[in-house]
């Protein structure tokens, strides 16, 4: 297992292993879908009617998430997936699905001291799993550990047994198939993973040909997160049409981008704006607030922070955009027909 893992990290496998299906196209994501119903007979008898229900009170599939309530889940390995980054896999009952939905993100929480009451207080993060949705008993998360960051931090002490306390799901976007005609990524960092269940999803399905392009930015070629396993599935699926990347300090040998993500790379990179466009952003406080603004104290549309704006996707804006919905998941609608969501990952 230690070693499959190993490998898994270096991202050149497509899958995280045996314990799920692969459809006819490369397995990469997939919708947990929530349904089902009670069985019910009715018979004849003499002149009565006699209703026999819940014959099958197990009928409706049960999920390992609940979004009202802090459910353990108990570390099953870790590998290193970079030099600032873990691979997690968490397990849970084998017969059943985490109940993540494409795309919506899990929140985790860990305890950091006591209050003046000497109750504990918890830090909260955010995170995306990059595991299959109709996996069954288990989820991967992919965590960038910061010197400061005190989630990161707990994650990295976590050994196999540990348990970490999760709730949700928390939609980011209804994806439905074909929803848009192409759809363009700007991820950094581990702002990825929200953009790898979006892929997923439309690489699974046969019937999806929503085309894909993604600009990701890193700040060097060593940060850059399951590079392989990306450039694998831009090989052998025509969706997926454009994968850019881009890094801060570039190696002598680098043939990638080099600096923050400009108007240029968004300009040849993104589909041109459209109603059949969609436009996906996110990545560490520093990009989004060069990209397109962090939200204001209002909770309102906030200014980009960049000063040369033509060298920013944030030039593109004639007019500032406003906020349509709080949250996790934040639109905007750019003035040349660009629908933009911002997402945490």
């Amino acid at each position: 297992m230690v070693m499959f893992f190993k490998k898994l990290a270096e991202a050149a496998a497509i899958s995280f292993g045996s314990q799920t299906k692969s459809g006819s196209r490369i397995r990469f994501g997939a919708f947990a879908a929530i349904s089902g119903g009670i069985s019910s007979y009715y018979f004849l008898s003499s002149p009565n009617l006699v209703y026999l229900d819940n014959l099958n009170e197990d009928a409706t599939p049960k999920v390992a998430l609940n979004p009202d309530k802090w459910i353990e889940f108990k570390v099953q390995d870790k590998v290193q997936a970079s030099h600032n980054s873990q691979l997690f896999r968490f397990s849970f009952d084998p017969n059943v699905k985490l109940g993540l939905d494409v795309a919506s993100c899990i929140i985790t929480r860990a305890p950091n001291g006591q209050n003046a009451e000497g109750k504990t207080k918890y830090v909260i993060r955010p995170y995306t799993p990059i595991s299959d949705p109709d996996a069954k008993g288990y989820f991967d998360l992919l965590i960038k550990v910061y010197p400061e960051g005190k989630m990161s931090q707990h994650f990295a002490s976590l050994k196999p047994g540990d348990v970490v306390e999760v709730k949700g799901p928390i939609e980011k976007l209804r994806y439905s198939p074909n929803m848009k005609k192409h759809i363009g990524m700007i991820a950094g960092g581990t702002g990825i993973t929200p953009m790898l269940q979006i892929i997923d999803a439309i690489l699974k399905n046969p019937d999806d040909h929503t085309q894909v392009s993604l600009l990701y930015a890193n700040v060097s070629p060593d940060d850059i997160l399951l590079k392989k396993k990306l450039d694998v599935l831009a090989a052998s699926n025509p969706n997926l049409k454009v994968i850019f990347y881009t890094v801060d300090n570039p190696t002598k040998d680098w043939l990638g981008g080099k600096g923050y993500i400009s108007k240029d790379m968004a300009v040849k990179g993104l589909p041109r704006p459209s109603d059949d466009t969609l436009i996906l952003v996110c990545g560490p406080p520093g990009m989004m607030n060069h990209i397109s603004g962090d939200k204001a104290k209002d909770r309102s549309q906030g200014e980009s922070t960049t000063d040369d704006r033509e060298s920013a996707v944030s030039s593109l804006i004639a007019s500032k955009p406003k906020w349509c919905r709080d949250g996790i998941l934040r639109i905007v609608r750019r003035s040349l027909g660009y629908q933009l969501m911002q997402a945490e990952a």
